[in-house]
C-alpha cells in the first residue's frame, strides 16, 4: 500500500471509531512504519514488547526514535517474573523452550492489548516468511480485534527506498553484521548463505515468535 492508501484506511477506522495500535521491534526496517504512522498520527500508541533480554541498542535506539519521530511509546512486559520463567532444571526458558519464552514475553502481554484495542496495525511483509506470505491486508485477530498489514506487499528494495529518501537512520547492530535483530540470547549475525529471518533463534527450528502466528485467526 502506498502513503495515500495507508493513510485514508486509518482515517477510515479513526471515523468508525475504532480504538488503533501498533507494536514495533525497533529495528531498521520498522522504522519505515513508523515514520509513516509519525506522518500521519503521533498519538497511536506504539507497543515495544520489552521482554528484558534486548540489546542494549536497541532500547537505547528505541528511545531516539521515539524522541526523533515524536512517538507514543509505551512499553510493554510480561506479568511473570523472571525467577519464574525456569524450566524443570532451573534454566532459563530461551535455553530449553523458546516457544514458551516467547509466549511468556511476547505475545501473552500482546494478547491482553487487543482485548482494549480494535485495530492493530502490523508491519509485516509477505517476503519475510512464508508465514506472512499467506496473510492478507486485513484479517481478524483475537479477541474481535483486525490486524491490518499496510507493509504486506513491500519488499526490501522499496524498504531501503524509502529509508534513503527520508534519511531514517539504522539500529547500531546493523553494521556489525546483525539485520534481523530480537531477543540478545536468541540473535545472531547473519551468514551469507542464510536467509533474514534464519539469524533468529538458530539451530531451535523456529521462525516465529507467535505474534503472527497464535495472535491471528486463519
Amino acid at each position: 500500500m502506498k502513503f495515500e492508501e495507508i493513510k485514508a484506511k486509518l482515517e477510515e477506522y479513526k471515523a468508525d471509531g475504532k480504538k488503533l495500535f501498533t507494536t514495533s521491534s525497533f529495528q531498521s526496517h520498522s522504522l519505515v512504519l513508523l515514520h509513516i504512522l509519525s506522518r500521519i498520527d503521533k498519538s497511536i500508541p506504539i507497543y515495544f514488547i520489552n521482554t528484558g533480554y534486548h540489546f542494549p541498542e536497541t532500547v537505547q535506539f528505541r528511545d531516539y526514535i521515539g524522541e526523533q519521530f515524536g512517538l507514543n511509546i509505551i512499553d510493554l512486559k510480561s506479568d511473570v517474573p523472571k525467577f519464574m520463567q525456569r524450566d524443570a532444571d532451573g534454566r532459563l526458558l530461551f535455553t530449553s523452550d523458546p516457544d514458551h519464552c516467547c509466549y511468556l514475553n511476547k505475545t501473552q502481554p500482546t494478547d491482553a492489548i487487543l482485548l482494549s484495542h480494535d485495530v492493530w496495525i502490523n508491519g509485516v511483509r509477505a517476503d519475510q516468511s512464508a508465514v506472512r506470505a499467506a496473510m492478507k491486508v486485513e484479517q481478524p485477530a483475537k479477541h474481535g480485534c483486525t490486524r491490518f498489514h499496510p507493509m504486506l506487499d513491500w519488499n526490501a528494495k522499496m524498504i531501503w527506498q524509502y529509508q534513503k529518501e527520508y534519511n531514517l537512520p539504522k539500529h547500531p547492530l546493523e553494521e556489525k553484521g546483525y539485520i534481523s535483530i530480537g531477543c540478545e540470547p536468541c540473535t545472531r549475525k547473519l551468514d551469507p548463505e542464510m536467509q533474514e529471518r534464519e539469524a533468529r533463534w538458530f539451530g531451535m527450528n523456529k521462525v516465529e515468535c507467535g505474534l503472527h502466528t497464535d495472535l491471528i485467526n486463519k
